[in-house]
């Protein structure tokens, strides 16, 4: 029952994930910028040094900095994250169970790792950085005719061709061949791992999502246009509470027409309390309540203070399983 019980929790973060039309279409605009990133560096920035001890550092440097760097950036980016910093900020994750804490560390890796991948498989297909970082070690018995007595410091200087030994340049095609062999069929079945990854994460969605299809499919549009209003009423909240703060100041304040429109229609912009902030801010599994869906914290705000229901509102709001 545990193990179902944390499958379950861990599939109502990741249905989202893989159902959020508008994920997908971000995840596809970060891996084309980050082709056309890898594209720039190979042909503006990557410089093999072609010296022994060098070639291996520099190759899978090229490689896993910028992957990381990638990573990084997302986990930075990605809303989860600081949702989960502000439950356990706010609520010291108290109430975060386990399941819940590992769907959610799920869904922001998976979201971080799209660019650093791409990188990586990019990288990898192109056989640049490959060819670089293990030239030196090409076992040299495998390619007739080559001096058996030739070290990894002449081996390191094939990726710069004009550096190698005139009696061995006829060896490069060879090598660079072998090399960029290993290095695509690296990147092709890191590719083909990923890609069944995501296969199989998809069919276990489908057999532990809580939810059916049309309701899923609803709580995704449901969360994208919530935040999209949210975003766009708190900005003109926070535009008519400051114009209200700088008449209160100078006697008057100059505004655009369509602010003062907006000035003329809501009158006037109380502020938010720090609780009630609180109370929308964090984590949120789906609940419901008396059989009826609450969609997100705001929902869920704002169906228990229409009851005038304080005290339930303060004891459900930590609840997040």
């Amino acid at each position: 029952m545990a193990a179902f019980a944390l499958v379950t929790e861990n599939f109502k973060f990741l249905s989202l994930f893989f159902k959020s039309k508008d994920v997908m279409i971000f995840n596809g605009l970060i891996a084309l910028g980050t082709v056309a990133s890898q594209t720039a560096y190979n042909i503006f920035a990557f410089k093999c040094p072609c010296s022994s001890g060098r070639n291996y550092r520099y190759g899978l440097a090229t490689i896993g900095v910028p992957a990381l760097a990638f990573f990084l950036v997302g986990i930075i980016m990605n809303k989860s994250t600081w949702d989960l910093v502000s439950e356990c900020r706010l609520r010291k994750c108290r109430k975060l169970s386990g399941a819940a804490a590992f769907a959610l560390l799920g869904t922001i890796i998976g979201r971080a790792v799209v660019a650093p991948l791409t990188w990586a498989v990019i990288s990898l297909l192109q056989g640049q950085a490959y060819t670089c970082a293990f030239s030196e070690f090409v076992d040299t018995s495998t390619l007739e005719g080559f001096p058996s007595d030739q070290k990894s410091e002449v081996m390191a200087k094939f990726p710069c061709q004009g550096s190698v030994p005139v009696e061995l340049q006829g060896f490069w095609a060879q090598i660079e061949r072998q090399l960029q062999y290993e290095s695509q069929l690296i990147g092709w079945l890191l590719v083909a791992g990923m890609s069944l990854m995501v296969f199989l994460l998809l069919c276990l969605k489908r057999c532990f999502s809580p939810l059916g299809y049309l309701q899923e499919d609803y709580w995704s549009q449901y969360r994208s246009i919530e935040k999209s209003l949210f975003e766009h009423t708190a900005s003109v909240h926070a535009r008519l509470l400051a114009a209200e703060n700088i008449k209160s100041f100078f006697g008057f304040v100059a505004l655009e027409k369509e602010e003062m429109e907006q000035l003329a229609v809501h009158q006037s912009a109380s502020p938010i309390s720090k609780t009630d902030w609180n109370r929308v801010t964090g984590v949120y599994l789906y609940r419901e309540m008396n059989g009826l869906p609450l969609y997100s914290r705001l929902n869920k705000w704002a169906t228990y203070n229409l009851q005038h229901n304080v005290e339930a509102m303060d004891k459900e709001m930590d609840v997040l399983s």
